[in-house]
């Protein structure tokens, strides 16, 4: 059943890893954030249902700001871009879109790896997961010098 069931949230958080690349095309700082954070609450009470873990929208929302608080530059850094004409909108746009769907998997992978190993909300070590959201998030951040591979600037 483990197997079932992992192959299960794999396939939960692609699915809102997708949802989530969404994101960057809107064009209010911080409403994006929200709504990032809206997707990735679903995303955790998902998983919370499939692992029959009880879920709380409350403690879910302080792990996901405990996990992604270093990201938080990087999120505010690709809203600056968005200010430089032309270009600025179109890498501002990529950027969100890339660190919402790198966030949300990571984040995905750590509650399945947590759920599997028979955690709970409540018994969440937001320090000791962090080292493993860290992992994920370079795990899976595309290579940016591969994705731009001879195009010019």
């Amino acid at each position: 059943m483990s197997n079932e069931r992992a192959s299960s949230a794999e396939k939960s958080i692609l699915k809102y890893t997708a949802a989530s690349a969404s994101i960057g095309v809107i064009p209010v700082p911080l409403v994006d954030i929200a709504l990032l954070m809206g997707i990735q609450l679903k995303m955790i009470q998902s998983l919370s249902t499939l692992y029959e873990v009880p879920f709380s929208k409350h403690l879910a929302k302080s792990i996901i700001a405990s996990l992604v608080g270093s990201s938080i530059p990087a999120s505010f850094s690709s809203n600056l871009v968005r200010l430089i004409p032309v270009y600025g909108i179109a890498v501002g746009v990529i950027s969100r879109s890339i660190l919402g769907c790198t966030s949300t998997y990571s984040i995905g992978r750590v509650f399945i790896q947590h759920f599997e190993s028979g955690g709970t909300l409540l018994s969440f070590d937001t320090e000791k997961m962090q080292t493993y959201y860290q992992q994920q998030l370079k795990t899976n951040q595309p290579d940016n010098n591969k994705n731009f591979e001879g195009i010019a600037p």
